[in-house]
């Protein structure tokens, strides 16, 4: 029988986000019962005296407060999620690798790249593991693509295209929330739906080395929204008016870093937070010298597949997931049966919660964060100035090359 390890869970903020992790948690033994993790949900902290009640009642923890410090000194607490919003997150991941603590964050996890480097520093001092919310890099079908291009079944990769259009803020009275400010969020669709598309990237193909681009503002003003009522997705008819400090709509075109050759891989990266139609619509290609691959989020378990220049039959073959992609098998027991968002989450919680048990660092970390804020700031910087700008590359992050 294999020995069973307990590790103590603390949570920060119990919104849909903290919900979720705290699901993935508790989802662990039952997918992973060879790993001999059980988590323990200790102590949950939101502002909101009614979602620690929830955390309690509902959720398993054995204890709330409204002070997320009391999560960071408690002896018990092994592993922290921090899901607040953005403008919280250097403050508390900073204060969790102080704490000595373990922590999984979603992104971005600061709101600049100097944040974010902030964060790995503190990191870096008290040998913390970490992982970050880029949970579409679990997808089985992107699991496989990644082996795909690392096998070397595509050839040499000439170019990539990445999109992740939404269209949460599409409706022109949308509330004026948090993330359309930037001393709260800090860029817009750059931080929020760019970077994830920036981490596929660079998880699949390899660190990008050079970004230009150009942003956009749709609407230039939204209803004002009080803190901590309601969210982006309210409508407000008639409301007073306040301005939108950060961009809606962000494009790029990228160079891949790699050999000094001839043959360079570039790739296009678009992002859209007001788009009418897509609602995720996440989308990867990756075009080679041997053949390429496309995947769609919004039809998560397939994959359209060509292998070969010569072959009888010409164009794309759609494949659906199956227990030979990633870890699809954990969780449906033959090809075709479909996953969701929530199983991607309670991979990340897996393979967080590995590393902090000593086994295998397969988790995204702090450094794919600072990767990914790192081609943030110099899309923003592009945007700004009209030119190409460099991507300093960084040590630690789990690109493909």
């Amino acid at each position: 029988m294999t020995e069973q390890k307990s590790i103590g869970v603390g949570l920060i903020s119990v919104g849909w986000m903290g919900k979720l992790h705290a699901r993935a948690y508790t989802s662990v033994p039952y997918v992973y019962p060879e790993l001999g993790i059980i988590p323990r949900l200790v102590i949950a902290a939101d502002a909101e005296q009614s979602r620690v009640d929830f955390a309690i009642s509902v959720l398993g923890f054995e204890r709330g407060t409204k002070d997320y410090r009391e999560v960071l000194n408690d002896p018990e607490v092994d592993v922290v999620s921090i899901c607040a919003p953005n403008f919280l997150h250097a403050e508390m991941a900073v204060a969790a690798a102080e704490a000595g603590k373990h922590f999984w964050i979603e992104k971005p996890a600061g709101r600049s790249l100097a944040e974010t480097a902030a964060i790995q520093a503190a990191v870096e001092r008290n040998g913390v593991e970490t992982s970050i919310g880029f949970n579409y890099r679990h997808a089985p079908a992107i699991e496989h693509v990644r082996q795909l291009v690392v096998d070397g079944r595509l050839g040499e990769i000439t170019n990539v295209r990445a999109s992740f259009l939404a269209g949460y803020a599409a409706e022109p009275n949308g509330a004026l929330s948090w993330r359309f400010e930037r001393k709260l969020a800090g860029s817009g669709v750059l931080a929020d739906l760019f970077s994830h598309a920036v981490d596929l990237c660079q998880y699949t193909v390899g660190a990008i080395s050079e970004v230009t681009a150009a942003t956009s503002i749709m609407f230039e003003a939204r209803p004002k929204l009080s803190m901590g009522r309601g969210t982006h997705f309210d409508v407000i008819e008639g409301g007073e008016l306040g301005a939108v400090e950060n961009e809606d709509y962000a494009a790029a075109l990228v160079q891949f870093a790699g050999p000094d050759r001839a043959l360079k891989t570039v790739g296009t990266i678009e992002a859209s937070r007001v788009a009418v139609g897509p609602e995720c619509g996440y989308r990867l290609e990756i075009y080679g010298t041997e053949g390429s691959v496309k995947w769609d989020f919004e039809r998560m378990n397939e994959l359209q597949v060509v292998l070969g220049r010569a072959n009888e039959e010409q164009g794309y073959t759609t494949t659906v997931a199956s227990p030979k992609y990633g870890d699809y098998a954990r969780f449906q027991p033959g090809p075709g049966n479909a996953m969701g968002f929530d199983d991607l989450k309670i991979i990340e919680a897996k393979k967080f919660l590995a590393a902090v048990a000593g086994g295998a660092e397969l988790n995204s970390n702090i450094h794919d964060a600072v990767a990914a804020a790192a081609v943030v700031e110099a899309a923003e910087q592009s945007a700004q100035t009209r030119s190409w700008h460099s991507v300093e590359q960084q040590v630690g992050a789990t690109c493909a090359r």
